[in-house]
């Protein structure tokens, strides 16, 4: 359960434990992440071989992403503050047929308990959300076997993401509830890199992702100033 050290913002964790009853909603409030999902699990599956392979979901929400890599054949643990997702994530498992493990766990206990044990360890638009990013970051590596690899999606901190992200999704087109995102928590791809580079891995991949909310279509795209995506590896 969660611990008082954990690296978690109360405020965030009530905001999403709100959405969970319409997190499987495609047309609800998580309808970008819907829209995202296929993206980024076809990321993860370009590069990893997900047949057997255990995988962390860290931040896993209602469990989007953990299910789409469980139906490619990963072991999956996903993990998250949120004790309503959680149960939201458990209940879908009904519908699905699919076998993940959730818990409602922070990253640094997942790091503590299994440590070096995971081919691939994913965080999707999480880190903008903690109050230390260094140290979520830390825990993602500690994580990993060696020659695993870590996926993560993030918001960069360029003035047209704040344009997109929060005067377009959240005020504008009202995809997302007010007060989702924080500007100052936006990170950079070289801030990123940086702290992966601190926490032992090394940076294989940079891509943006791209988003049309009124197509609802997504896609990788070599322009990374709103969205991107990232692939980095543990040395083995």
């Amino acid at each position: 359960m969660q611990t008082s050290h954990a690296n978690v913002s109360p405020e965030e964790i009530a905001r999403f434990d709100k959405l969970a009853a319409r997190w499987w909603d495609p047309d609800g409030e998580s309808r970008p992440l819907h829209d995202l999902n296929p993206v980024r699990a076809a990321y993860v599956a370009g590069r990893v071989a997900l047949q057997g392979a255990k995988v962390a979901d860290v931040g896993c929400g209602g469990g989007l992403l953990s299910e789409a890599l469980a139906r490619d054949g990963a072991q999956v643990t996903g993990i998250d503050l949120g004790e309503k997702v959680i149960e939201i994530a458990k209940l879908h498992l009904y519908e699905s047929n699919l076998v993940v493990d959730y818990r409602v766990q922070s990253s640094a206990e997942l790091a503590a308990a299994e440590p070096a044990s995971f081919d691939a360890v994913c965080c999707m638009e999480m880190i903008e959300h903690v109050p230390d990013p260094e140290a979520l970051v830390n825990d993602l590596a500690a994580m990993l076997k060696p020659g695993g690899r870590l996926f993560m999606s993030t918001l960069n901190r360029t003035p047209v993401a704040f344009g997109a992200a929060i005067l377009g999704a959240e005020y504008l087109m009202r995809l997302l509830p007010r007060g989702t995102h924080h500007y100052a928590q936006f990170l950079k791809p070289s801030e990123l890199a940086r702290l992966l580079r601190h926490a032992g891995l090394e940076l294989e991949d940079v891509s943006g992702l791209a988003y049309n909310p009124l197509t609802r279509k997504a896609w990788l795209s070599r322009l990374t100033a709103v969205n991107y995506v990232l692939c980095a590896r543990k040395p083995a």
